[in-house]
């Protein structure tokens, strides 16, 4: 998959565990889960705006694309 997901970077940066996350944003620990290992094929921009706003981060940060 050409798109790399870097939520446990931005995690990482922010000290923050995945439970912490969803709590803040009321998604289920499972979906964070599914989210960070790349199991999912789309995100809400509802979804995205509750995680960014609560790691002070943009999209960008969460998402790299790479070229096969």
């Amino acid at each position: 998959m050409p798109i790399i997901i870097r939520l446990d970077r931005v995690l990482a940066d922010r000290k923050m565990s995945l439970t912490e996350l969803s709590e803040k944003v009321g998604i289920t620990l499972a979906n964070l889960s599914n989210l960070k290992t790349g199991k999912i094929s789309a995100v809400r921009l509802a979804t995205m705006e509750a995680i960014c706003k609560n790691l002070a981060c943009q999209p960008g940060n969460l998402f790299e694309y790479v070229e096969e």
